[in-house]
């Protein structure tokens, strides 16, 4: 899915991750900004990313069990947004993480809880 909504990762740390996503035809709502599902979509991709970055096994793998988000301000079609993933918990079965998403100028569009799992793959 993030090629498809076009993010490009900017930085990969054990408790932060950070992308870039561009406001465009793959990711507007049919008014002409920022959809708040590709706003999800984002936090729950860089999310998923850190808590894989945690894993210390190659037989262990990190899914999303629940997300919510607060979709601060719109976005119009033609710019870009950037956003900032970072750990609440570790644990050794639940992840916690906080995605806060901006615009160019630094100012809060949308800010994202996710929690997931780590379990086995299979």
């Amino acid at each position: 899915m993030g090629d498809t909504l076009g993010i490009a990762y900017t930085s990969f740390k054990k408790k932060e991750v950070k992308a870039t996503m561009p406001v465009d035809e793959r990711t507007v709502q049919p008014f002409g900004v920022l959809h708040g599902g590709a706003s999800v979509a984002l936090a729950e991709t860089l999310a998923s990313i850190g808590a894989w970055l945690n894993l210390d096994r190659d037989d262990r793998t990190a899914v999303g069990i629940e997300i919510n988000a607060n979709h601060i301000r719109p976005v119009k079609k033609g710019t870009h947004v950037h956003a900032t993933a970072t750990a609440i918990q570790r644990g050794r079965n639940i992840h916690v993480w906080e995605t806060n998403i901006w615009t160019p100028s630094d100012k809060l569009v949308c800010v994202s809880r996710c929690t997931l799992a780590i379990v086995g793959k299979s």
